[in-house]
């Protein structure tokens, strides 16, 4: 049973936010990023695979494992708590949605304007950074080079170590601050700056909803906890707000 309180707000809401994180992508059959490592890669640790050093060292093995982790998402399909958040966009004035996710299920379901805090697991950039973060086009060479300046192009996600895009945190921050419902959905809760989010929010008055099958280690900060999955819960709330 939903609280009627989350629905009354959610319906006189001018802006809700919503963070995912990898468990709603789970639910599509997406290895989160340690289950991932799978076979062949099972011998590596991805933490010493997902760092601007590693890299360096190897960009041919980097890509390799990258390559690799492409396949497995593209395989995956966007689920029913992916499919909700996209009807929601349309039910309510405003919303912003955040993911740590690198997936592109969110767009692929429908929603625009995702806030993606770690980048995208389909795009590549300059590893120079020859202009900043911009992308750079995807070609199929083992180590792709940046069109600009001839320097080996990455994956165009954040790796360890890295700090999260400005834009995307600033725009992030803002949303938090600024809205009246806030969603965590399929996430630990245990990773900055997104898992800051919620407590921005609930400082700034807005209710704030943990939505995840287990409790995390800030579920005591929630105005309310939704314990299921995503794909579960989600649905259930769209019919109600539709009707």
């Amino acid at each position: 049973m939903l609280p009627e309180s989350l629905l009354v707000r959610l319906r006189d809401a001018r802006h809700v936010c919503v963070l995912t994180g990898a468990g709603v992508s789970a639910e599509s059959g997406v290895p989160t990023f340690r289950d991932a490592q799978q076979g062949l890669w099972a011998q590596y640790d991805p933490m010493e695979l997902a760092t601007p050093e590693a890299f360096q060292r190897d960009p041919e093995l980097v890509w390799r494992w990258y390559r690799w982790r492409r396949e497995l998402v593209s395989k995956a399909e966007p689920n029913a708590g992916h499919r909700a958040l996209a009807e929601l966009q349309d039910l309510v004035p405003r919303l912003t949605l955040v993911t740590q996710n690198v997936d592109g299920l969110h767009q692929r379901a429908g929603s625009r304007d995702v806030i993606e805090f770690h980048g995208n697991i389909f795009s590549n950039r300059c590893f120079a950074r020859c202009n900043d973060d911009r992308l750079v086009d995807r070609d199929d060479a083992t180590v792709p080079a940046c069109p600009d300046c001839g320097a080996p192009a990455r994956p165009g996600v954040v790796w360890f170590g890295e700090g999260i895009p400005e834009v995307a945190l600033n725009a992030s921050f803002a949303a938090a601050a600024d809205c009246d419902v806030f969603l965590s959905v399929g996430t630990s809760s245990i990773v900055y700056p997104a898992a800051g989010l919620g407590t921005i929010a609930h400082e700034s008055g807005a209710m704030t909803v943990e939505v995840n099958p287990n409790p995390t280690e800030q579920s005591g900060g929630f105005t309310s906890t939704l314990r299921d999955n995503a794909a579960v819960i989600l649905p259930k709330l769209i019919e109600l707000l539709a009707h």
